[in-house]
């Protein structure tokens, strides 16, 4: 294995890593109690009310996903086969 894919390796795990940190990392900034006032007092944050009337339900939401994967997926293997069809072979020289 060359040097270049030891970095590469080492890279895309240290990338991912940072991505762990960050994804459960901001859960515990999200559910920080609010800062006193200027009187000491805690002020609460205004109560939102949500009004829904309609959606889309969950297990369509989940039936696209899988569908946009499958197509993602084609078509990756699609555009693999035909570049490995065009590319030539490389030819050792003496």
């Amino acid at each position: 294995m060359s040097p270049v894919q030891h970095i590469r390796r080492f890279a895309v795990v240290l990338a991912g890593l940072a991505a762990a940190i960050v994804a459960f990392a901001t859960p515990a900034f999200a559910s920080l109690p609010p800062e006193p006032g200027p009187g000491g007092d805690v002020v609460p944050p205004p109560a939102i009310h949500t009004v829904v009337s309609g959606g889309m339900p969950g297990w369509q939401i989940a039936l696209i996903a899988v569908g946009a994967a499958l197509l993602a997926a084609t078509a990756a293997v699609l555009v693999y086969r035909a570049w490995t069809t065009r590319r030539r072979p490389a030819t050792a020289t003496a």
